[in-house]
């Protein structure tokens, strides 16, 4: 299931197809007549030059913390709404580079259309006869040589122009066959170069504005973007890549298929196709899934995770930007969301596949951007608004590191910086990699820990709180008042606990800081605990309110469970609490966005629930998913793509409980076969399965050690290389790292 085909062009910009190298890509319309190439650079953002920084900040924190030890929430709020409201800034979007148009000469009438997306090669194509003749389109953007490819073949001339149209258009010019336009940023002095280079065996004239190709049966065009973030000298760079791949298209495509196969071909799932749907169009099959959403069409699952692989990959390379809002895909200068960093979840929900699709270069870029963007801005912002060490980020940032509290009295929530952290503990927990812990992850790590070990106060109830804060963008009743902010919300107390259970065990192993995790262990002792609720579900306040939205898009509570596993089988009052808890959002209509959708299937395979996470799997297909497999909030954001791909890894296989516990969440009727997955402790696991029952499987340990493995529950009493499992239904062997173990099941 490589092969994302579609059978018509895109009637609307999120139906196109996605085209990208980490940093530079588009998305294509596929039309034959006036096919429209919406290009992008990751670093084209506007700056509107706010940083959010107030001394009096602190001042005003303090005296919102003085009402809630007075038992005055309801004031509080009104309080901070009125005198924070110039403290809640915003910030500029993302940007698109511009459109590039072709348009042809000749008969409209197209036959044999397809639009398919090689997902393993990274390239698209577009296909079609007109006037029987075979045209092909071929479009990749090449992440070796920095460039990008659009190539148009034909067996009989055709004739066709280019334009290029954005806002904030600098200056043109159009010598012989190269294309260079000069824009700049809709706020900020951010000037970028973008160039097209046209080899041809047409004719090529025309101006600036305007280029035709006339009488050609072959026509490459290479598209270069270059911005003033990336280079001093961003025109002559330009223009250096476009003089480098002229003349060298089958080096550059050969290189660029050689490199993205070594990075998807890691991992790979497949689900035996018993009702023959992947011979359909991906947009077939999502048409069925709406008509009848019951419907079964298991392979989809297949590329869906596939697809998954392909977009992180296309938007996430070493040495780029991370993946935003929506990739790097973007339409015009105003963007959904400015599309920019949400860290309130949707930014961490891009990473979820990245360790156990095997894909862990591609959080490179979200480390690097933690580290240089991240923890600067936010120790500043800490120092600043609330007289503390560390670091501090709040539920948004952009390319220029903004990490105050922005928006409104929603934004007003510390938490973004802390829970990014546990992108870099994952990490080592799958890699074991001392160097890497040491090197990349210590600094920031300690510094999200030292912000709550600044900001924390005893209360009344001689717990240690956070806040002012929210459980993020859910409000709750005191009385017939509706309220946002609160101290100490249960995700505030999940996310800040686990911090400082793995920087306390980042020293351990590392012994660089043992006093300030001293004072990590004083504060966590005397944290609240979690809370069961009247509806015997975990809280999601220190009280157990009552909500306006009780089928609310956010789950935050739940972060305990997935990302994190501090709810894990080992806490069962937690674990069926948490339960209730997805059972109550569900009832009252959850799960309504692409992005909650996803989380919610995380949730059920860490619940090793195989039905539930069935059915949300369908609803995620039929309501939440367009023709050509992009999420939908609605409008298109990437993260449910992410959030869904990891959801599939995690059914299939799981490592967080100190085991490799196998097909958790797959139902009976599913049989098929995954290769190349990642569970912590440093595992590769490869399985074959059949109705839900493991028939082979393949471990490769990274360390010397053992092997501890579960099997399904189906599968309690077989025997595992002729070996009984123990009492708690745990297969264990020694191993050897860097050997390959292969097991059979008897």
């Amino acid at each position: 299931m490589k092969n994302l085909l579609l059978k018509n062009s895109a009637d609307k910009w999120d139906n196109g197809t996605p085209v990208g190298n980490g940093s530079l890509g588009c998305m294509l319309y596929g039309d034959p007549i006036h096919e429209k190439l919406y290009l992008c650079e990751e670093s084209i953002w506007s700056d509107k030059g706010e940083d959010g920084l107030d001394p009096a900040f602190a001042d005003k924190i303090a005296h919102i913390r003085e009402m809630y030890a007075q038992e005055k929430p309801v004031e509080a709020e009104k309080w901070a709404i009125e005198n924070l409201k110039d403290d809640f800034h915003t910030i500029a979007s993302y940007e698109y580079a511009g459109v590039l148009q072709l348009d042809f000469e000749g008969s409209r009438k197209i036959t044999n259309y397809q639009r398919n997306l090689k997902l393993d090669d990274a390239i698209a194509k577009i296909s079609y006869n007109r006037k029987g003749n075979p045209f092909e389109h071929t479009a990749f953007s090449s992440y070796p040589d920095k460039i990008m490819a659009y190539r148009v073949q034909s067996s009989d001339e055709h004739t066709f122009s280019i334009q290029y149209t954005r806002e904030c258009i600098v200056n043109r010019s159009f010598d012989n066959d190269t294309l260079l336009i000069n824009c700049n940023t809709a706020i900020g002095d951010h000037p970028f170069c973008v160039g097209i280079c046209i080899e041809s065996d047409g004719t090529v004239s025309g101006s600036d504005t305007k280029i035709n190709i006339e009488n050609a049966k072959d026509t490459i065009l290479w598209i270069s973007i270059v911005t003033s973030y990336r280079s001093e000298n961003f025109n002559e760079e330009c223009k250096q890549r476009l003089n480098a791949a002229k003349g060298s298209y089958d080096a550059v495509l050969n290189k660029h298929i050689q490199d993205f196969n070594n990075v998807f071909n890691k991992s790979d799932i497949s689900f035996d196709d018993s009702n023959n749907k992947s011979t359909l169009s991906a947009d077939k099959r999502i048409k069925r899934m709406k008509l009848h959403p019951r419907a079964n069409d298991h392979s989809l699952a297949a590329l869906y995770f596939n697809f998954g692989k392909y977009l992180l990959i296309s938007s996430s390379r070493p040495g780029s930007l991370p993946a935003n809002l929506q990739g790097i895909w973007v339409e015009k200068m105003q963007n959904p969301w400015n599309a920019d960093y949400h860290t309130n979840i949707n930014l961490q929900m891009n990473y979820w596949p990245a360790q156990i699709a095997n894909l862990q270069e591609c959080a490179m870029p979200l480390f690097d951007y933690m580290n240089n963007i991240l923890l600067p801005c936010g120790q500043k912002t800490a120092k600043v608004n609330y007289n503390a060490r560390g670091l501090v980020v709040h539920h948004l940032s952009d390319l220029y590191g903004f990490t105050a509290a922005a928006d409104g009295i929603w934004g007003l929530w510390p938490m973004g910086g802390a829970w990014l952290a546990y992108h870099m503990w994952e990490h080592y927990l799958f890699t074991k990699d001392l160097d890497f812990l040491r090197n990349t992850a210590y600094d920031y790590i300690k510094n999200a820990a030292l912000f709550f070990i600044d900001t924390m106060f005893e209360g009344k109830d001689g717990y240690m709180h956070s806040g002012p804060s929210t459980s993020p963008e859910n409000s709750y009743y005191i009385g017939k008042e509706k309220c946002n902010m609160c101290i100490s919300p249960t995700m505030d107390v999940e996310i800040i606990g686990g911090l400082f259970d793995f920087y306390i065990k980042t020293e351990e192993l590392l012994q660089i800081d043992p006093q300030t995790a001293d004072l990590a262990k004083a504060k966590r002792e005397k944290m609240p605990p979690l809370q069961v609720g009247k509806h015997g579900q975990l809280m999601e306040w220190l009280e157990d309110y009552d909500e306006p939205e009780p089928g609310h898009r956010h789950i935050s509570h739940a972060f305990a469970l997935y990302p994190d596993s501090a709810i894990n089988r080992d806490t069962p009052v937690y674990f069926e609490a948490i339960r209730k808890t997805f059972e109550r959002r569900l009832s009252h209509g959850g799960g309504h966005t692409g992005w909650s959708r996803a989380w919610l299937l995380c949730l059920f395979a860490r619940l090793h629930d195989s039905k539930e996470f069935e059915k949300n799997l369908k609803a995620l297909f039929a309501k939440s998913t367009l023709y050509n497999l992009l999420d939908t909030h609605p409008p298109f954001q990437i993260d449910g793509n992410f959030g869904a791909t990891a959801a599939i890894c995690e059914a299939l296989v799981q490592g967080h409980e100190g085991r490799i516990c196998l097909l958790p969440a797959i139902g009976a009727d599913r049989s098929g076969n995954f290769r190349g997955l990642l569970a912590q402790g440093g595992y590769e696991v490869s399985c074959s399965f059949t109705e839900g029952k493991v028939t082979s499987l393949e471990i490769k340990p990274k360390f010397d050690g053992e092997i501890r493995i579960e099997l399904p529950a189906s599968q309690k009493n077989a025997l595992l290389n002729n070996k009984k499992s123990d009492t708690n239904g745990i297969y264990t062997f020694p191993c050897i790292g860097g050997q390959n173990y292969t097991f059979k099941v008897n």
